[in-house]
Parts: C-alpha cells; sequence; structure tokens
C-alpha cells in the first residue's frame, strides 16, 4: 500500500501551504478590522476578494470539482490533502479558493443535475466566484435529521411551481451576494414512496415571496465569514417549471449525492483545524509557567498533545481511505466509510479542541485565539449533513445484517 500523494498532489500542496503563509494567515485579523468598518456585516472584507483575486492567480481555483473543464480536475484523494491545509483557517482560505461550503455542494448538484440554461446561469457564475448561494433543506418544525420529513410544498401550477414552507440554518443566506437557493420540498407529499416525494429546485433570492427573516447564531457567534445561517420564509414564492434540477421526486437521491463529498470535505478540514490546536497548544505549552514549571512539562499537558496526535493519524488515514474508495468504488460503495468518518472526526477534533482551550485558560474561549470559534464549527458539525446518531443508526445496521 502506498501512503505517499502523487506528484500533482504534492505541487498543490506546497503552493497552498505558501499561499496560506503569505496570504491567508496575515489576512485572518485584516478582514476583522475591516469587517468592523463595513456598513453591515453581512458584507465581504475587501481583503477576501484580494486573496480570491491571488488564488486564482496562482490556479488554486475550484480544486475541489473533478472536472478540468470546470474545476481543479483532482480526484477525492488528491483533493482531501489540500481539504485539511484550508481548514486551519477554515473560516477564510475555503472562501479564498472558491472551495467553501454550501457553494461547493451546489457547484456539485448544478454540475451532475443541472440542465444547460441552469449551468450558464448558475453554475457558470458560481464558478467564477461572482456570486454566492445556499442550500435550503433544514427545517425548524420537524426533526431534519429525517429528511423525509420536510414539509415545504413545491406545488405545480401552470408552467410554474409555487414553494411555500419555512427553512432555517440556511447556510451563507445572509450573504448579499447570495443569489440563489437550492430549495428542497415536497412535489407529492403523498406519494407510496417517502423518497420520491421530495424534489429540488432553483429559487432566485429576489423572487417575490422569499423572506430572509434573521440570522441564526452558532454558540453566539453569527459566522459573518460565511454568510451566516438563516432563517428564511417561502411564502408561495413562485418559479418556472424549468428551475427544477432534474426530475420530480429526485429531491433525496441528489440530496445524497450532494453528501456523500460534502462530507470527506468537512472531514479533511476538521483535521487541518485539529492540526491547528496541537500547533497552539505546543506553542502555549512551551510559553507559560504554572507552579514553577513550563506547561510543556506538566504530565498532563504531555497525554493532551500525545493524544491529539495519535488520533489526528487515525483519522487522517481512515479519512484517505475513504476518499480512495470513493475515486474506486463510487460513493455508494464507500458508503460504510463516509458515515464512520463523519461520526469520527467532529468528535475527535471537538475533544482535541477542547484540551487545546483549556491549556490556553481564559485565552481560550476568548477572541484573541481562534480556538472558540473553531470549537464552535466542529461542534456544528456533529449536527450538519446528518447528526451521529443518524450515521451511527445506519452503519450498526449494516454491520447487523452480515448476521441476520
Amino acid at each position: 500500500m502506498d501512503f505517499a500523494f502523487d506528484a500533482r498532489t504534492e505541487e498543490l500542496r506546497a503552493k497552498l501551504l505558501a499561499f496560506m503563509d503569505e496570504y491567508v494567515y496575515p489576512a485572518e485579523a485584516v478582514a476583522e478590522d475591516q469587517r468592523a468598518q463595513l456598513a453591515s456585516p453581512w458584507d465581504t472584507p475587501a481583503v477576501v476578494g484580494e486573496l480570491k483575486a491571488e488564488a486564482r492567480r496562482q490556479g488554486l481555483w475550484n480544486l475541489f470539482l473533478p472536472d478540468a473543464e470546470y474545476g481543479g480536475g483532482l480526484t477525492n484523494l488528491q483533493y482531501a490533502p489540500l481539504a485539511e491545509i484550508t481548514g486551519r483557517s477554515p473560516h477564510l482560505a475555503p472562501t479564498a479558493l472558491n472551495c467553501a461550503a454550501p457553494d461547493t455542494g451546489n457547484m456539485e448538484v448544478l454540475y451532475q443535475f443541472g440542465d444547460e440554461q441552469q449551468k450558464k446561469q448558475w453554475l457558470e457564475p458560481l464558478l467564477a466566484g461572482e456570486i454566492r448561494s445556499a442550500f435550503a433543506m433544514t427545517e425548524p418544525e420537524v426533526a431534519s435529521s429525517d429528511a423525509t420529513n420536510i414539509t415545504t410544498l413545491i406545488e405545480r401550477d401552470g408552467d410554474d411551481y409555487v414553494i411555500t414552507g419555512r427553512k432555517w440554518y440556511i447556510s451563507g443566506a445572509m450573504n448579499p451576494d447570495c443569489k440563489i437557493f437550492i430549495v428542497m420540498g415536497k412535489t407529492d407529499p403523498d406519494g407510496a414512496d417517502i423518497r420520491r416525494q421530495q424534489s429540488m429546485i432553483l429559487v432566485p433570492r429576489d423572487t417575490p415571496g422569499v423572506t430572509v427573516k434573521r440570522a441564526m447564531q452558532v454558540f453566539g457567534y453569527e459566522d459573518h465569514s460565511h454568510g451566516g445561517h438563516a432563517e428564511v420564509v417561502f411564502d408561495h414564492a413562485r418559479v418556472p417549471v424549468t428551475n427544477l434540477v432534474g426530475e420530480e421526486g429526485g429531491g433525496f437521491a441528489i440530496a445524497q449525492a450532494r453528501l456523500g463529498p460534502g462530507r470527506i470535505h468537512h472531514c479533511m478540514r476538521l483535521i487541518g483545524m485539529a492540526e491547528r490546536a496541537i500547533e497552539l497548544m505546543c506553542q502555549r505549552a512551551v510559553s507559560r509557567v504554572a507552579f514553577g514549571k513550563a506547561l510543556a512539562q506538566q504530565g498532563v499537558v504531555h497525554n493532551w498533545i500525545a493524544d491529539a496526535r495519535v488520533a489526528v493519524e487515525q483519522l487522517r488515514l481512515l479519512v484517505l481511505k475513504t476518499a480512495w474508495m470513493m475515486d474506486t468504488v463510487g460513493n455508494k460503495g464507500a458508503h460504510a466509510e463516509i458515515q464512520a468518518i463523519k461520526i469520527a472526526t467532529p468528535r475527535t477534533v471537538v475533544g482535541i479542541l477542547d484540551k487545546a482551550i483549556q491549556l490556553h485558560g481564559a485565552g481560550g474561549v476568548s477572541q484573541d485565539f481562534p480556538l472558540a470559534e473553531l470549537y464552535a464549527s466542529a461542534r456544528t458539525l456533529m449536527l450538519a449533513d446528518g447528526p451521529d446518531e443518524v450515521h451511527q443508526r445506519s452503519l450498526a445496521r449494516r454491520e447487523l445484517k452480515k448476521y441476520l
């Protein structure tokens, strides 16, 4: 078994690591300072545009998309270590490379299932980084861990569809550059097959009847860098039937196709978060003294750092194996592995970040270090793209099936 990255991956890793050191890390504080001067906290700081222009100039653009005509032309295995690097600055680096959720998943949906007009109108400006997008699936009135529960209606009326429902935690929707929603709702709510009741449809943000009501907080953060997580109301919003993505009843299958790559992207970025946490732990440990000894000489600190290193190495191997399987046997063939990394990675990284916060004392929960915000992001990913318990249930059933 070969554990080495291929030449193309190594080339991009070297370029991306240099880009992070030279441009991204210095821009973190600049972006916060600029945001404080903006008319709206949801506007994009100028430095983000500068980062995007530089990333595009260097060829670090749309790396997530495997089609070389549209994106980086990379396999999942090639892209995974690059996603890890961007996870070290998750609120800036993915956006700089046009590789940020939810746009990545939405671009994948349009690339795989959109027709030529939909690609021209929405995919092309998304790939160019000219607009942003949102994916509207989760609802406040139902247990959205079971996607068949959604109640938003997509009703045919002549040459139009009429969308009615309420969504929340719709990532990116507060960003003024968000111009399009991919909305999941029911076109056949009484259909016999509960996985054929749903469809997906494109709803421009400026459609009458679409109201972005408020930003939802995550542990007190509004996540300005990602365009927030909004509550959105669709009150008889009317769009042409040509805005349907794929076919009626295909929404559930499209959602599964969208979430598979998204889960591995999240997991690799989480590993990047963990790596930054370990780096900050080590820096803190050698720079602070307590009870007559440097923190780096305290046995409990040794345990935290050693355990974190072991956990990250284990996770990385599992995620890379999953990426390799997705490339070789497809998302369906790698389904168990995708579930495994989605269960293991967020909870493990949350634990590492928790110890990093503890080592930093009051500073760990402050705005002077990135740890608190990283913790909020990692903890949220125990819910996003399906909560842990849903994946545990499915994975356990798969294991038990061998004995039944």
